[in-house]
Formats: C-alpha cells, sequence, structure tokens
C-alpha cells in the first residue's frame, strides 16, 4: 500500500518531514463531499425518487458505497506523487447526482405542467357545468354533489400550488368523477326534455287549449317550464306573454306536497283572489290536484315512488310577489306584480291553463344536457 496512516508517522524526523511537505493531505477534499451532499438534498427536494427513480436509485448505491469507503480511510494522508484513487470516484458519483438531478427537475416542470393544463381544463369545465345547472333550475336535484365537487377541485388546486402534482390529479379525477355522477343524474331526472314524444305531446295539448280559446272566443294560458314564460291568448291569439319564476324544483313534474316541483297537465282557474285576500299580490287559484294529479300519485304511492306519509298538496296558483318562500315550496307560477295586472284582468274564473314542460325540443333544458355531454367529451380528448 503506498499511502501510510497517519497514526504510524511518530518518529520526529518524519513527522517534520510531514510537516514541511505542503503536498501531504487528506485523501477526500471536503468541498468534493460537500458537493454531493448538496446534490442529495436538491434531489430530495425534487423528488428524485418519484420523477427519476432510476438515475436516483443509481446514484444513491453509488454515494452510500462511497460515504462507506470515505469512513473507512478518512485518516489516510497521500504524497503529492501519488495519485489519488478516491477523487475519479467521487466525479463519478457526481456526475450521477448532477444528472439524477437534470432529469428530475425536468420530469416535475413536465408533470406541473401537464397537472396545471388538466386542473384548468377542469374548472372551466366545472364553470361551464354550473352554468348549466342554473339555466336549467336544476341545483336542488343534485342535492350536495355541487358543493362537493367544488371542494375537490379547490382541494386539488391547493395540492397543486404546493407541488404535489400526484395529489392534484388523483383529486382532480375524483371531481370529474362527481361530475359525471351528475351529468347521469340530471340526464336521468330530465331527459325527457329531450324525448320527441314527450315534447309532441306537450305540443299538442298545448295547441289544443289555444283551439279551445279560439272556438270558444275566450282567453286560456299556456306555461312552458323549460322557456319559464306564461302566454295568454284570446281568440287563439297571443295577447300577453312574461317571463315567470317556478318553484325551487319548478322543472319537475310535481308528485307530492313540499317537493317545490310545479304540476304538469290541463287546469282550470278556480278561483281569483284579489289584494287582502291572499298571502301574495294577487292570486289565480288552479284546480290543482285534479284527477288524473290524484291518479299519479296513487300510482307512485304503491310504487314506493313517493314516501309513504307524504300528501298530493294543492294550493297551486299563478300569482304576483309577496310570500316568495311559500310559493316556491308550493310550487306555484311567479310573476312581476304589474305583470299579474295584466294577467288578471284578461282571465276569469273557467280559463283553462295548460302547464307543459315544453313546447319544442331544442327547449333550454335539452339544449343545456346536450352541453352537458359536449363538456365530457371535451374532457376526454
Amino acid at each position: 500500500m503506498r499511502s501510510i496512516s497517519c497514526t504510524f508517522l511518530a518518529t520526529g524526523m518524519l513527522s517534520m518531514l510531514l510537516l514541511t511537505l505542503p503536498g501531504c493531505s487528506q485523501k477526500v477534499p471536503i468541498d468534493a463531499v460537500e458537493a454531493i451532499e448538496s446534490l442529495d438534498r436538491q434531489l430530495v427536494e425534487s423528488q428524485g425518487a418519484a420523477y427519476a427513480p432510476e438515475a436516483y436509485a443509481r446514484f444513491i448505491k453509488q454515494w452510500v458505497a462511497l460515504k462507506r469507503q470515505l469512513q473507512a480511510e478518512e485518516d489516510e494522508i497521500v504524497w503529492p506523487w501519488e495519485t489519488n484513487p478516491l477523487l475519479a470516484e467521487l466525479q463519478n458519483v457526481r456526475v450521477e447526482g448532477e444528472e439524477a438531478v437534470a432529469q428530475s427537475l425536468a420530469q416535475r416542470e413536465t408533470k406541473r405542467l401537464e397537472t396545471a393544463a388538466r386542473l384548468t381544463l377542469l374548472e372551466g369545465r366545472l364553470r361551464i357545468f354550473n352554468s348549466r345547472v342554473d339555466d336549467m333550475g336544476s341545483r336542488v336535484v343534485l342535492g350536495r354533489k355541487p358543493v362537493e365537487t367544488a371542494l375537490l377541485l379547490h382541494q386539488a388546486r391547493s395540492f397543486f400550488d404546493h407541488g404535489l402534482y400526484d395529489g392534484s390529479v388523483q383529486t382532480a379525477k375524483q371531481a370529474a368523477g362527481m361530475m359525471e355522477v351528475q351529468t347521469a343524474v340530471l340526464t336521468t331526472t330530465l331527459g325527457h326534455y329531450a324525448n320527441e314524444r314527450r315534447v309532441h305531446a306537450w305540443r299538442r295539448i298545448a295547441q289544443q287549449t289555444i283551439e279551445w280559446s279560439r272556438a270558444h272566443h275566450t282567453a286560456a294560458i299556456v306555461v312552458s317550464k323549460a322557456d319559464r314564460r306564461l302566454t295568454v291568448y284570446r281568440n287563439g291569439l297571443q295577447v300577453l306573454s312574461y317571463p315567470v319564476r317556478l318553484g325551487y324544483n319548478g322543472i319537475l313534474e310535481k308528485r307530492y306536497q313540499g317537493d317545490g316541483a310545479t304540476p304538469e297537465g290541463r287546469y282550470q282557474i278556480i278561483r281569483k283572489r284579489d289584494r287582502g285576500h291572499t298571502q301574495f299580490y294577487r292570486a289565480l287559484v288552479l284546480n290543482y290536484p285534479n284527477n288524473e294529479d290524484r291518479r299519479r300519485f296513487q300510482q307512485a304511492r304503491q310504487a314506493g315512488r313517493i314516501p309513504a306519509d307524504a300528501f298530493i298538496g294543492g294550493q297551486i296558483e299563478i300569482h304576483g310577489g309577496d310570500d316568495l318562500l311559500m310559493s316556491q315550496t308550493l310550487g306555484c307560477v311567479m310573476l312581476e306584480n304589474w305583470q299579474m295586472d295584466a294577467v288578471f284582468k284578461e282571465v276569469e274564473s273557467g280559463t283553462p291553463v295548460t302547464i307543459v314542460g315544453a313546447l319544442k325540443l331544442t327547449n333550454s333544458i335539452a339544449l343545456a344536457l346536450a352541453g352537458l355531454d359536449q363538456t365530457e367529451e371535451g374532457e376526454e380528448g
């Protein structure tokens, strides 16, 4: 062995010789070791084990082995004319570390950009989704799902901001999955608005009501829930048309008391209530429930589609303002007060009122449902 241990330099003359030789030094320069330790820390910070696993594993394997060798020979010195065998190994480890850091940072940046793009796309999808749900007035159909989806997406954004890209992707996937579930619920619940046979049936009974107005030279009312519009006809001709508000669950067909849905079918005004005789501004009381409503209610109860203790309810009206909360719970049709004044003058007890889901296949709810499908296709692409 050409190098000698410092512990064996016991003689005074040899010791003096060592002290006077500037080239006598330890085998491992401290700055070379610190450079590799710095690379080790960079790999931990850049998550090298995740983003450059093979390069990271090679570096760690060589670095651990070299550290053991350094610890075993830390007291050795070399003469100026001797070759330092550990310097070459240190350089190799350093090169491995630098390559691992470069790969890790590059892969991490790629992941960051991919995650950012995915998150931005999903956030845009959610904004469009929520807009279409609001357009349909169907938020209540979904319960807490929209809130839970928004919370998941917020969490995904928080993971991203903290550099936890895998967590962000997984949470974003959960949010996307919840949106798919909501789309399925809406399609199942409101799909009849896009059903040609159902829309044709609605249009037919609305047209029959208009024809009745023409034949009897009197007024008739048609309400389209999808369009949220009430139209008054006289002698078969349109004389008034106003936007309306429905119950909180108004786009669904009413099934029982308190469901917030607005009924569909053929009705009549059975009473006009002027100011002071109703909790609303003015009101037109409809003959809900009629025989068809009772038949459907009994069938739904027997089939277990409604609560066993539910009642069919009543008090469905076309009215003006005031008690908004009650009107939303009942599932009424609401007008502005000045609009209610105009309608009130045009109609009498016995005036037919037909309430339908939609009058055309390209109604707002059918279009919104189609838009939800398109956002799904955009995400898959």
